[in-house]
C-alpha cells in the first residue's frame, strides 16, 4: 500500500503525542492498570463507624466508603477491598505500597509534606458543648480565654485542645479527658462549664444532656482520602469525580442512609472548599 504524505503526517503526530504525554499521566495509567488487574481497589481503612468500618463479612461499609465507591465506579475501577489498618501505620503502609490509597485521614501540615490529599470529604468547626440553656452565656473559645473562672474540658493532645490553648485559654482552665464520653460527663457532672469538641463529634447532644454551640470563629478542620505523591494525576482524576458528588446532594443522602445528623450542614461546609490547600496552605 502506498503511503501518502498525509498518512505519514498523521503517523508522526500520533507518535509525537504519545511520547509527549506527561509522566504523571503514564503513572496514573500504571496505577489504574494495577488496580484493574487485581480486580479490587485495596484501601486502608480504620474502624470509625458510621464513616468507615469493616463488616463481619469482611466488606468495607460506611458513608466515606459509599462515597468513594461512587468515585471509583465513575473512574471505571473496581470497588474498595478494605485493609484494616492502625492510624499511625497508614502513611508508612501507603508509601510501601501495601495498598492503593488511604480512605481518610485528618488534613494537617505535617502529613501534607509526605502525601497528597483529595478534596475534603468531611469538615468541622470546633464547638462548645454546654449545659442546656448555656447558663454561663458562652459564645466562643476566645471569649472563654478572657473569663478565667470558666473551665472547659478537652481530649488530651487533640487539635481542639491545642486550639483552645492557642487562643489564650490557660492550662489551669482545662480539664483533660480521654474520650468524648468523658468530656460530656465533665459538663453534666459539673466539673467543667463546656466540653470543647468538633461540631459533629457528639451524636444527639440534647439526649446526652448538653447543648451544642458552634464556634464560628474557629478554623475548619477536614478529612480526605490520601494518595502517594507520585500518584498526583490519579488523585486529580479522583478529585474531579469527588467534587461533583460532594455538591450534588449525595452527601445528604449518605448521611440519611447511615443515620448521621447534619447532612445539610456538612454539605454547606464542603461547598466552601475545593481542595486540601484551602484548609492547610502548604498542601498540594
Amino acid at each position: 500500500m502506498r503511503r501518502t504524505p498525509k498518512f505519514l503526517m498523521l503517523t508522526m503526530l500520533v507518535a509525537l503525542c504519545g511520547s509527549a504525554l506527561p509522566s504523571s499521566i503514564r503513572a496514573q495509567d500504571a496505577l489504574s492498570a494495577s488496580i484493574k488487574s487485581a480486580g479490587a481497589t485495596k484501601v486502608a481503612i480504620a474502624s470509625m463507624a458510621p464513616y468507615m468500618l469493616v463488616s463481619p463479612a469482611g466488606e468495607a461499609t460506611g458513608s466515606f466508603i459509599d462515597l468513594q465507591n461512587m468515585v471509583l465506579k465513575e473512574l471505571g475501577l473496581p470497588s474498595i477491598a478494605p485493609a484494616l489498618t492502625q492510624w499511625d501505620a497508614m502513611i508508612p503502609g501507603l508509601q510501601s505500597r501495601q495498598f492503593d490509597y488511604v480512605a481518610a485521614l485528618n488534613i494537617n501540615e505535617e502529613r501534607c509534606k509526605a502525601v497528597l490529599f483529595s478534596t475534603p470529604m468531611y469538615l468541622s468547626q470546633i464547638a462548645l458543648y454546654t449545659k442546656p440553656g448555656n447558663p454561663k452565656h458562652l459564645t466562643t473559645i476566645a471569649d472563654i480565654a478572657n473569663r478565667p473562672e470558666i473551665r472547659v474540658s478537652a481530649i488530651a493532645n487533640a487539635a481542639n485542645a491545642a486550639y483552645a490553648l492557642k487562643v489564650g485559654i490557660k492550662p489551669e482552665q482545662m480539664v483533660r479527658v480521654p474520650d468524648v464520653q468523658a468530656g460530656i460527663a465533665t459538663v453534666t457532672g459539673g466539673r467543667a462549664d463546656a466540653y470543647v469538641e468538633g461540631q459533629f463529634a457528639v451524636a444527639d447532644p440534647e439526649q446526652k444532656g448538653v447543648e451544642l454551640l458552634v464556634d464560628k470563629q474557629s478554623p475548619l478542620y477536614g478529612a480526605a482520602a490520601v494518595f502517594r505523591k507520585e500518584d498526583k494525576a490519579f488523585r486529580d482524576a479522583f478529585n474531579e469525580k469527588l467534587s461533583v458528588l460532594v455538591r450534588n446532594g449525595t452527601i445528604q443522602k449518605l448521611y440519611t442512609k447511615h443515620g448521621l445528623a447534619g447532612g445539610d450542614v456538612q454539605a454547606e461546609l464542603l461547598g466552601k472548599v475545593s481542595k486540601a490547600g484551602d484548609l492547610v496552605q502548604s498542601c498540594e
